[in-house]
């Protein structure tokens, strides 16, 4: 889906026209625009969206009343994303911000301006945009997206202490540059002085100043070196203003009166903006306001910056790979996938980034070569709240963990994530918006895989702890990792729970594919039925989890889903949510002192280190995105392959590939 990054021509709302339709007011466009901005009637709420034909003019739309009759035609109204541009993630884009105005033949943001000189921002409107600007400059949001962004120390100064020229690289402003660079020159009196290229310019455009600095660098960059900014109508500019720099305008611009000279400023021309803005959420195809849409983009920001940096995938199944190019996509595209150490290092070398590897199927040599030709490693494993179906079963997941220093269930190595639950500090919004995710998680019965199914089938309570003890993967790699103690598979870890708890009802449940046939491990049922009172292979986790009253586990998931639903947990490895003090720990890892609460534990986990995909717009997106999509089946179709891995695993099942534990109760 390519983004139409030109101004958008279309017909506005005809006056009169909503309070005449008998219906909610119908809005018809094009295919190619449609297809270009699924949400487009987002932005103007209570539109029904009607295709008027397979194409048309880029990006034009007409309101159509009842009975299809045209309305008559109207001065054009013409929208684009302004200041505010969502990122591109590869052949992926959808704007989140337009500013339109009628009757602009070109630029609406301009018209917008010109209309707002009549009177200054309220004083509440004044007082939320200074919110606004903090919140815009620590998200680094705004201007061209998907450049370098190394800060004030590329240009040689230190924050706020640079005047900046801003160079458009057209050489039809080369007389306005030049005066711009005299007086900057006259300006500078002793501090640092740097003619910058525009973000805005083409990469292959000349320069028009003879000092130009070559590379093109983010916005941010530049205006986190910025004590004064001369422009020749740049856009540079009107991001500085919103900043709150000095900004010198030395052409005609659309927002020369909010600049050194003018009548307004910068605050001013933010509460503006924040005021004229359309907003949509592109997953839920709804209005949102300005705060909202500010946090997408930043959250987008985050992401973009991250993908960026990694130009290589190793060891992705194949069915996994569109989902991950995807999960990885930036402004420089996709990455590329590759199978050996070698072809991965030479294309790394040759596209200048990281190289990320599926933990579990990492070449052998990988790491020491990628370190000794200096070329870093992320690890990549699914996340904590997958899918609506089993990964085994070929169902690309919606969420990833990622993590520079080693798989995030590696109690050898300090990861990324183990480090940020060690340090981090959790602001009371961020501990709020967890606390709001874990009772979501909760009530809508969310857990990795998702499955369906009756509830559990238990017997009446008898007076006895009911315990679960969920099985594993007998090869996985968090069980042959995270098993440091005596305890390293099903069988033992259920003798370890039973004398743990010899008065418990004991229930065992064996890893879902290991039931499906798709992964070795479980145990016999005989077996089982010595130490366990009851096995059980079809119950929904989350299901099971609110009928019982506490878990025994190595390294499995269930023992965080459990902590998040307030159940006691004993861990007899060294899983990546023990050692926090919110789980006996029968295997201590003395590194960890840290006590955590489970909000905290859930806030590190679900929120700052896990990444999450729409599996519809294959964007970035929030993790409750996510839980609306695991509500919607249409969103998690099984395709030929998944149907033929389903047969596949039942034939596997049937043959006895997954060590015995019939289905039901032992």
């Amino acid at each position: 889906m390519r983004p139409y990054c030109r101004p958008m021509i279309a017909q506005p709302e005809p006056a009169g026209l909503l309070s005449a339709l008998s219906t909610r007011p119908r809005l018809g466009a094009a295919l190619t625009l449609l297809d270009a901005i699924p949400h487009l009637a987002a932005f103007w709420p209570g539109a029904e969206t009607v295709a008027i034909g397979a194409s048309g003019p880029p990006c034009a739309f007409e309101w159509v009343p009842d009975g299809g009759v045209a309305v008559t035609p109207a001065p054009p109204l013409v929208f684009s994303q302004g200041p505010f541009q969502a990122q591109i993630f590869g052949r992926r884009h959808a704007p989140v911000m337009l500013f339109a105005a009628p009757g602009a033949a070109r630029d609406p943001l301009a018209a917008l301006l010109r209309g707002a000189l009549a009177a200054p921002a309220a004083a509440d409107a004044r007082q939320r945009a200074t919110g606004l600007r903090a919140r815009i400059a620590e998200a680094r949001i705004g201007g061209v997206p998907g450049l370098p962004d190394p800060g004030a120390m590329a240009l040689g100064c230190g924050a706020g202490e640079a005047i900046l020229v801003v160079d458009p690289c057209d050489p039809a402003r080369t007389v306005a540059t030049r005066q711009a660079w005299q007086t900057a020159t006259s300006r500078a009196q002793g501090r640092p002085l740097r003619a910058v290229r525009s973000p805005a310019a083409p990469a292959e455009a000349r320069a028009t100043l003879a000092a130009t600095l070559p590379e093109r660098l983010a916005p941010w960059t530049l205006l986190d070196a910025a004590a004064e900014l001369h422009t020749v109508g740049d856009g540079l500019g009107l991001l500085g203003l919103m900043a709150g720099v000095a900004v010198h305008c030395h052409a005609p611009a659309s927002y020369a009166p909010w600049a050194e000279g003018g009548q307004r400023d910068g605050l001013d021309l933010l509460a503006v903006l924040a005021g004229a803005a359309r907003c949509a959420d592109p997953f839920r195809r709804e209005a949102c306001g300005f705060e909202a849409a500010l946090a997408l983009l930043g959250e987008w920001h985050h992401a973009e910056s991250a993908n960026r940096r990694i130009a290589v995938c190793v060891g992705m199944s194949f069915w996994k790979r569109r989902r991950i190019a995807a999960a990885f996509a930036s402004t420089r595209g996709e990455p590329e996938f590759h199978r050996g150490t070698r072809a991965a290092l030479s294309a790394a070398t040759r596209r200048g980034g990281a190289i990320a590897v599926w933990a579990s199927r990492a070449p052998r040599d990988l790491a020491a070569r990628a370190a000794e030709a200096g070329i870093p490693l992320v690890w990549v494993e699914d996340g904590f709240i997958r899918s609506a179906g089993l990964g085994a079963g070929f169902l690309p997941g919606a969420s990833l963990m990622v993590d520079r220093h080693g798989p995030y269930y590696d109690p050898a190595v300090e990861t990324a994530l183990e480090r940020s639950l060690a340090t981090a500090t959790f602001p009371p919004a961020l501990l709020a918006r967890a606390a709001r995710l874990v009772a979501s998680l909760r009530d809508r019965q969310v857990t990795k895989y998702n499955l369906t199914g009756p509830p559990p089938d238990l017997p009446a309570r008898d007076g006895r702890r009911r315990i679960l003890v969920p099985g594993q993967v007998a090869d996985d790699l968090s069980v042959l990792r995270g098993a440091t103690g005596a305890v390293r598979d099903d069988r033992s870890l259920l003798a370890a729970a039973r004398a743990a708890e010899p008065d418990a009802f004991l229930i065992y449940k064996p890893h879902p594919d290991v039931v499906a046939g798709y992964r070795r491990g479980g145990i016999p049922a005989a077996e089982a039925r010595e130490l366990a009172d009851l096995a059980l292979t079809d119950a929904p986790m989350a299901a099971l989890l609110d009928s019982v009253d506490g878990l025994h586990t190595l390294t499995s998931l269930a023992g965080f889903e459990a902590l998040l639903r307030g159940l006691p947990v004993t861990v007899w490895g060294q899983p990546f949510y023990a050692g926090w003090g919110l789980t006996e720990d029968r295997v201590p890892l003395p590194r960890r002192r840290r006590r955590l609460s489970m909000v905290e534990l859930a806030a590190g986990a679900l929120i700052l280190h896990s990444r999450y995909i729409d599996p519809v717009t294959e964007l970035p997106c929030p993790p409750e995105t996510l839980l609306d999509r695991l509500a919607q089946p249409d969103a998690w179709r099984a395709g030929p392959l998944m149907q033929a891995r389903h047969w596949q695993g039942r034939a596997a099942a049937a043959l006895g590939w997954i060590g015995g534990g019939g289905r039901g109760r032992a």
